[in-house]
């Protein structure tokens, strides 16, 4: 089994007293939290910490990483991105801790901003996701264990106010990469706890603040413990 903290939307005072308590093998993130909670978490933990991004996080800055180990932008030296420690999995899919995850990050898009997309950028963006998990089951066969996201499908969790409203094309994400769970962020519980929903045999969970779930490995990945990108 694999222990997983999901984390997303809100910072908890009651996680940060007792997170190495709690000793997780893997730290999921599903957005819109400040990047210094994720690198806490990850520098507390000294577990992996794989993220999506949420509409209220930054841009996420990706320079290249020369092989002398400095990160380059425009040919520049520059900062390391952040959060430190952390892996983004917006749009792809890695193997990590035991686990496969795949990401999409971000919500529908209802203001000028960052990480939003419309239904049909996502329909695009979904497309891509599943090519890459098609990719790396050719690579090293096995099923998605997890699919993380920031928003929830439409009609599965989500709001009938713009901002909150959920993404049509995770309904084909689901169909085709039958994921066991997907969990996610974004529609706030305020104090109560979401209930799961389920399509298939996924189960589909609200994480906010933070939820804490034992999951057993679907598959052997070639690697455990980091993450590997197709």
């Amino acid at each position: 089994m694999v222990r997983v903290l999901a984390v997303a939307d809100e910072v908890s005072d009651a996680l940060c007293g007792k997170a190495s308590t709690l000793a997780p093998d893997l730290v999921l993130a599903a957005g819109d939290l400040p990047w210094d909670y994720l690198e806490y978490l990850a520098s507390v933990l000294n577990r992996p910490v794989v993220f999506v991004p949420g509409n209220h996080d930054p841009a996420v800055d990706t320079p290249r990483a020369h092989r002398s180990g400095q990160f380059l932008r425009a040919g520049m030296p520059c900062d390391p991105p952040r959060p430190a420690g952390c892996d983004n999995v917006d749009g792809t899919v890695v193997d990590v801790a035991g686990l496969r995850i795949a990401g999409l990050g971000g919500c529908v898009r209802y203001r000028p901003g960052p990480n939003q997309y419309s239904q049909r950028e996502y329909h695009r963006r979904a497309r891509r996701l599943m090519r890459r998990v098609g990719r790396l089951q050719r690579r090293t066969p096995g099923p998605v264990d997890v699919l993380l996201t920031h928003a929830p499908p439409r009609g599965l969790g989500d709001e009938a106010d713009r901002p909150h409203v959920g993404i049509d094309a995770l309904h084909t994400v689901l169909e085709r990469a039958a994921p066991r769970w997907h969990l996610h962020g974004h529609v706030h519980p305020y104090g109560q706890q979401r209930p799961d929903r389920a399509v298939g045999g996924t189960t589909i969970r609200n994480v906010i603040p933070y939820r804490l779930i034992e999951i057993a490995p679907a598959h052997a990945p070639a690697l455990v413990g980091g993450p590997s990108a197709p």
